[in-house]
């Protein structure tokens, strides 16, 4: 027995079905491998922080390896006093680039609705793996050490990296349709966390010879990932002539057989019938919605601010947490990345069995309170984890499951539930809004986060991070509940009228 919404679609009325193409693998493959190349160049950064801190700091000259420098050199790398100064500045460069990354969210939202979005995520995955490349391998090869060109590099980084999240979105909501989405964005979300371990495996593997070589090889592979997008990937089903999903419910399963997909000789037999529908889809095409319009549809406030508290916790891990296991633990630093792999691990298959899950039951929110209910008895059971590979491993990756898994829901599923809900009949021109809304909203709540994890840290302890995580676990909670109780209430309400019918 297939899974719901992987091989094949059925529509809303079971009236007829449509098994996906070769078209559809290869748009799943191509938007999930590019956020998970830029999320791998972004985890390049959380996974280098403590040779970085050694390089700004006089604590190099307690590496194992001397190397004769020229005085001027030597100093001009000394930007900060102690580690706890080139921590603080660490975690401001996180704050940087998350608001700016929240920024451009919310106006790459409203350009991915407007331009082509092949050439939106081409150039914003490009441009920035330059960027990576100049802030992390070209400031080391030149020895230039400048505190305010890495704050301009990672403001530059973040408006770049915005492009992504909403057009990949877009473009996977423009070919598969509601029936099973929940599964289909819940396997497909992994791609950050794919992205993650990727950039941990390529960072260890290549740090023994320098972190600049860490940022060179993770920002050529994204480098590469956005040309092959600019020249494979198709944004909608349009392009080829084919129906978008949810329209297959007004064609007859007469008519979508004949109905011509790339031959030029098909297309001329079926002249006046391709003519008729061009003209139907041209007449009733929606415009873009603006961004007010977009705020005020039915979910995405509450949504977004429930991102922002959640994806405070989930950004924390991924910035933090090797830097956590080396200080905690003192564990070796190429250790505590491939370490760190297995909260990753917990989000994928969080995100695929809740996204399973909610389609089963039609709903989305109580599984994300559910889950996150059991986040917090996660968090609390991992702040006191014991010096224990093994055991760090089992439970991070537990806990990686119950936020991790949420994060990912909300970031792709249920955007695309709210970008294509009846108030704007569908329109795929809302989809990179809405999108760009609840991610941007939630990588502000990150961007505050990461600044005050480090203050937390530095002040008062690791402990006292996990606290902090908890009470934003709880005002995530907060945010969904009447969407929870609501949806409690539809099925209550459906399953009395089973019984009753029945």
């Amino acid at each position: 027995m297939a899974f719901p919404g992987i091989f094949r679609r059925t529509a809303a009325r079971g009236s007829s079905q449509a098994t996906y193409s070769h078209h559809h693998i290869a748009v799943f493959l191509l938007t999930f491998f590019s956020y998970a190349l830029l999320h791998s160049s972004r985890k390049t950064f959380s996974n280098v922080k403590v040779s970085i801190s050694r390089q700004w700091t006089p604590s190099s000259l307690n590496t194992s390896v001397f190397i004769l420098q020229p005085n001027d050199v030597w100093n001009s790398s000394h930007l900060f006093p102690d580690a706890d100064a080139a921590t603080l500045f660490l975690g401001l460069l996180d704050t940087i680039f998350l608001f700016s990354y929240a920024v451009g969210l919310f106006i790459s939202g409203i350009v991915g609705d407007r331009l082509d979005m092949r050439w939106v995520l081409s150039f914003g995955m490009c441009s920035s793996a330059i960027v990576v490349f100049m802030f992390g391998t070209l400031t080391e090869w030149l020895h230039f050490y400048n505190k305010i060109f890495y704050c301009f590099l990672w403001v530059l980084n973040g408006l770049l990296q915005s492009t992504c999240w909403p057009c990949v979105v877009a473009v996977m909501g423009n070919w598969f349709g509601k029936a099973g989405r929940g599964f289909v964005f819940g396997l497909w979300s992994a791609c950050a966390s794919v992205g993650n371990i990727l950039g941990a495996f390529l960072a260890s593997s290549v740090l023994q010879y320098g972190y600049e070589y860490a940022f060179l090889v993770t920002s050529s592979v994204q480098f590469a990932g956005g040309l092959i997008i600019f020249f494979g990937l198709i944004t909608s089903p349009k392009e080829l002539g084919l129906l978008m999903p949810g329209e297959e419910e007004n064609v007859s399963p007469d008519e979508d057989a004949q109905r011509p997909l790339m031959s030029d000789a098909d297309i001329e037999d079926d002249d006046e019938r391709n003519y008729s529908i061009q003209a139907s889809d041209h007449a009733i095409e929606p415009k873009a919605i603006g961004f007010g319009q977009a705020c005020c549809l039915p979910g995405v406030v509450p949504y977004s601010l429930a991102y922002a508290c959640l994806k405070l916790v989930n950004y924390s891990f991924f910035f933090w947490l090797p830097f956590y296991l080396s200080h905690k633990f003192q564990w070796k630093e190429a250790e505590a990345d491939q370490l760190s792999i297995w909260y990753d691990v917990g989000g994928i298959i969080g995100g695929t069995i809740q996204g399973l899950i909610s389609d089963l039951l039609q709903n989305r929110a109580p599984v994300l309170t559910v889950s996150l209910l059991l986040a917090v008895g996660a968090l609390f059971g991992y702040s006191r984890s014991p010096n224990n590979k093994p055991i760090n491993a089992l439970i991070m990756a537990i806990t990686g499951f119950f936020i991790g898994g949420p994060s990912n829901m909300i970031s792709s599923a249920i955007s695309a539930d709210l970008g294509h809900q009846e108030g704007i009949k569908g329109s795929s021109e809302a989809l990179a809004t809405v999108t760009g809304i609840v991610d941007g909203t939630g990588s502000i709540g990150a961007a505050v986060g990461q600044y005050l994890v480090s203050l937390i840290q530095n002040s008062l302890g690791w402990i006292w991070v996990f606290y902090f995580f908890i009470l934003m676990i709880s005002l995530t909670i907060m945010f969904i509940t009447p969407l929870t109780v609501r949806e409690i209430r539809s099925l209550v309400r459906e399953r009395r009228s089973r019984t009753l019918t029945g």
